[in-house]
């Protein structure tokens, strides 16, 4: 009696080769989307990029250095979901790698010195918590005493609720912080990723002398389903986009991301603080 014969079943491809574009659709070979900034070959849509991803396509080769990188908080409400906030704060940790949702620190950018932060979303939605507030204030007091230009890069969906009335007290220790930078007449550049939403869209993300954002990228307060049925009312498709702030005076510019870089070291140069 013949042996049976055993298929041998074919390695299946990794799930992380390919990706599809939430826009168009379209299923790009992973490496190819990467090469092109993580934006759409197909229709343009920008991902959304990690805090190292940030980095490398933003800074000067060499010339970043962290600041407040082991800053940590605690658990001041001992608020408790379905987790304990000390665990999500653990798994938010383990996952990223880093203490919080913010990286801030000094570097150049096409050879203009500056500092900057870089918000992180995959932590804990990019919320702003009693360590972002904290580190941004620390960003714009070391912009100050240097006379550094400072640059943040935007992605959260606002206050940390686990924090409560704590994180929302965030909002005014930052503007002030933004505003004594603006007295000592040094520049903030703020550019809006997707998604700048909540508490740090109505503060410093929206408090820069510069305000930019990425092409498509969601920036508003409110969801759009609570303005509508708050409003009673139904909002324009493209409403709470960067398109729409910029054609209704919000922004000063949309900046694509191949172009991201040389526009901020243009910018830089401009407004280069005086000694």
């Amino acid at each position: 009696m013949p042996t049976p014969r055993v298929e041998t079943p074919q390695a299946l491809p990794p799930e992380d080769l390919w990706v599809k574009c939430p826009r168009c659709r379209d299923i790009a070979y992973r490496k190819e989307v990467e090469r092109n900034l993580n934006v759409c070959l197909k229709c343009g849509h920008h991902f959304r990029l990690t805090v190292e991803q940030r980095l490398a396509i933003t800074v000067d080769r060499g010339s970043w250095r962290e600041m407040s990188a082991g800053l940590t908080g605690g658990d001041p409400l001992e608020f408790r979901d379905s987790k304990s906030y000390p665990e999500r704060l653990a798994q938010a940790r383990s996952a990223s790698g880093r203490a919080d949702a913010l990286v801030i620190g000094t570097g150049r950018i096409g050879g203009r010195a500056a500092a900057l932060g870089v918000m992180d979303f995959n932590f804990m939605g990019g919320s702003m918590g009693l360590v972002v507030g904290e580190k941004l204030a620390r960003l714009f007091a070391t912009a100050r005493t240097r006379r550094l230009p400072a640059v943040v890069f935007c992605a959260s969906g606002g206050a940390r609720m686990q924090e409560g009335a704590l994180s929302l007290m965030q909002m005014a220790k930052v503007s002030a912080a933004i505003a004594r930078l603006r007295d000592a007449r040094v520049p903030y550049i703020s550019i809006c990723c997707d998604p700048t939403t909540g508490g740090v869209a109505a503060s410093f993300a929206m408090l820069g002398d510069l305000n930019l954002a990425e092409p498509g990228a969601v920036i508003g307060f409110a969801g759009r389903r609570v303005i509508e049925q708050t409003i009673n009312q139904r909002l324009p498709d493209d409403f709470q986009k960067a398109e729409f702030l910029l054609a209704h005076g919000m922004l000063d510019a949309i900046v694509p991301r191949h172009q991201m870089r040389q526009t901020l070291t243009n910018l830089l140069g401009i407004l280069r603080p005086r000694r």
